[in-house]
């Protein structure tokens, strides 16, 4: 297993590349995983087309990244879901279609140890980062591992999510995932410039307005922000468009293969990234962030992943043309 010792979510490292699988019977009726769908897409908000500076040179970035060049783009009109992808939605589509996850196939996904309790047997750390944890058994309907569940998280984003796993859900929904270029735009929701999807101070007036980690990371969380793990989906106020915890909570994958030179050779019109890579984009940052380690909870920041990784603070949400 491997990560890279700046970032927050790490990248599993199997020694085969994942695909979708859909493997048992659908749970639901027809009409009833219809409704379902019909309930996703009604979930999506308008994003207007237009030009964006998209990207960050300053001297508090990761320049490793690819953050930059900051470089004008120009996108034509799409939609954004409002929210994150969440555990009942997820639900929905798993009994629409029987559809089993990367992690699921698996038999492990990485767990963050703070979450874990104290008399959880030993588990393998991943090395560089040790408060990541490969637990047998953790999936999306047991977050933490085989103890538990998502029974009183049906509001929440789903997590130990792969980017296949993503993909396979927007399909489902006649959806797709955001690219990089819409996910920024959709995330600063018409502020240019600014670090954060409502300005450039990241508490303004000591309200905080995501779930990131508050203390010492990782040993101590001191809670400001009322959440540990993740946080409901909608738990704070939304952007000028309406759109909820674009910054913190999870991780979000995006359509593009990753590249770090990425922004110097990208289309100036609605971009979509490299042909290929090892390496899917993810933006937003999670409730793991810190300024210490991982400033990377901004809406210019970036990061990446294997499509086969999960972890307790991946997920995504889709987005349409």
């Amino acid at each position: 297993m491997t990560t890279d010792p700046a970032c927050c979510a790490p990248g599993a490292g199997h020694d085969h590349a994942g695909a979708p699988l859909v493997l048992g019977a659908p749970t639901l009726a027809p009409d009833v995983a219809a409704s379902l769908r019909a309930s996703v897409v009604a979930d999506l908000v308008d994003v207007p087309g237009g030009e964006f500076v998209m990207g960050h040179d300053g001297p508090d970035g990761y320049p490793s990244d690819g953050e930059g060049p900051a470089h004008v783009v120009t996108l034509r009109p799409f939609r954004m879901m409002r929210t994150t992808v969440t555990n009942a939605q997820f639900a929905g589509f798993v009994g629409a279609t029987g559809y089993r996850t990367e992690a699921e196939a698996y038999g492990w996904s990485f767990v963050f140890a703070g979450l874990l309790p104290d008399d959880f047997p030993p588990t393998r750390a991943v090395v560089g980062t040790p408060w990541w944890r490969q637990v047998e058994g953790a999936d999306w309907r047991h977050p933490e591992g085989p103890h538990s569940d998502v029974t009183d998280r049906a509001d929440h984003p789903v997590v130990h999510v792969s980017w296949s796993d993503a993909s396979a859900f927007a399909s489902w929904a006649g959806l797709r995932l955001p690219t990089e270029a819409e996910w920024e735009r959709a995330a600063r929701g018409g502020r240019e410039g600014a670090h954060y999807p409502w300005g450039h101070e990241r508490e303004p007036g000591g309200e905080h307005r995501m779930n990131v980690w508050q203390g010492d990371f990782p040993t101590r969380n001191t809670l400001e922000d009322g959440y540990l793990g993740t946080a409901p989906a909608a738990a704070f106020a939304p952007n000028d468009l309406g759109l909820h915890t674009m910054t913190g909570n999870v991780w979000e994958w995006c359509q593009d293969w990753f590249a770090p030179d990425g922004y110097r050779t990208s289309a100036a019109a609605d971009p979509t990234g490299p042909a290929t890579g090892s390496a899917r984009v993810m933006r937003g940052g999670s409730y793991l962030c810190h300024e210490s380690y991982c400033f990377r909870y901004r809406v210019d920041s970036r990061s990446s992943n294997a499509p086969d990784s999960s972890a307790g603070n991946v997920g995504f949400r889709c987005a349409a043309s």
